[in-house]
């Protein structure tokens, strides 16, 4: 039984960690994960070259789009969200959904339990699209889109109030305009990370940083005695569904963490 993380880069995953450590805490001997680099158009020929021992493939950058191309179905979070990070693969043809979206609702949760009115998200790709709609599924009603070009912005905060909530939500230039809400949600890499918009990030009792390499970013540093949600934290949760999605068996979430916590910490030494 085969599974895979497919990107471009790809080789810095911790997703086979999660995933192999969940195979061995769950008693499923048979069963493999594997990092696989497929470039950005790739897609469709890599899941028509797959034979039947495959299960399901996790994907990521720059491929989030692709999935829901290449899928004979495709889930509501899927298709709400317009990209994919999940395809299960079975008789039926390929299965497109979304674990980036419960999984950031998970990850908020179990680090934070206030309330969430209004949110702050940075960047304008895949992972700002279902982190935004994250915050609204958390109750936000405003949710704030900044942007290097905001014009890029314009897909994701579509993508967003489109949301049968109807939350408000409003772009701007995340070099200079301020940053709202009760969280925020950094999408961007480290090195965008500059010290006024980490700043500007002060007031937001949340922080919420996607990446978990490296770490910690300057706004992961930051965060101080806020509570600190990070990209471990999300790529575990939304690993966790993935699992649960490939296998049918629940995921073992301790033994999952712990793995992806060993590796960051080996890396850091390293």
């Amino acid at each position: 039984m085969r599974c895979a993380v497919l990107g471009d880069p790809v080789a810095h995953s911790l997703s086979p960690v999660l995933h192999r450590a969940g195979y061995d805490a769950a008693g499923l001997p048979a069963w493999s994960y594997d990092a696989v680099r497929v470039p950005a158009g790739g897609l469709r020929a890599f899941v028509e070259g797959l034979d039947g021992s495959w299960r399901g493939l996790s994907v990521t950058a720059p491929l989030k789009h692709e999935v829901v191309e290449v899928a004979t179905e495709i889930t509501d979070r899927a298709r709400l969200v317009g990209a994919a990070n999940t395809l299960v693969l079975g008789e039926g043809g390929p299965l497109a959904d979304n674990t980036d979206l419960p999984g950031a609702v998970a990850a908020v949760r179990e680090r934070y339990d206030g309330p969430v009115t209004a949110a702050t998200v940075l960047g304008a790709g895949a992972t700002a699209a279902s982190t935004g709609l994250a915050m609204v599924e958390l109750g936000a009603r405003t949710v704030v889109l900044l942007a290097r070009s905001p014009e890029r912005a314009a897909r994701v905060a579509a993508v967003v109030a489109a949301h049968p909530a109807r939350p408000r939500v409003e772009v701007g230039s995340m070099a200079d305009d301020a940053v709202r809400g009760d969280v925020v949600v950094s999408t961007v890499p480290a090195a965008a990370q500059t010290p006024d918009l980490v700043a500007r990030c002060g007031a937001a009792a949340v922080v919420f940083e996607v990446l978990y390499d490296p770490w910690p970013t300057p706004l992961a540093a930051a965060a101080g005695d806020r509570p600190l949600v990070g990209g471990l934290d999300l790529l575990l949760h939304q690993a966790a569904l993935q699992f649960a999605l490939f296998t049918g068996v629940p995921a073992p979430l301790d033994a999952m963490r712990a793995a992806g916590e060993r590796a960051l910490a080996e890396r850091a030494a390293g």
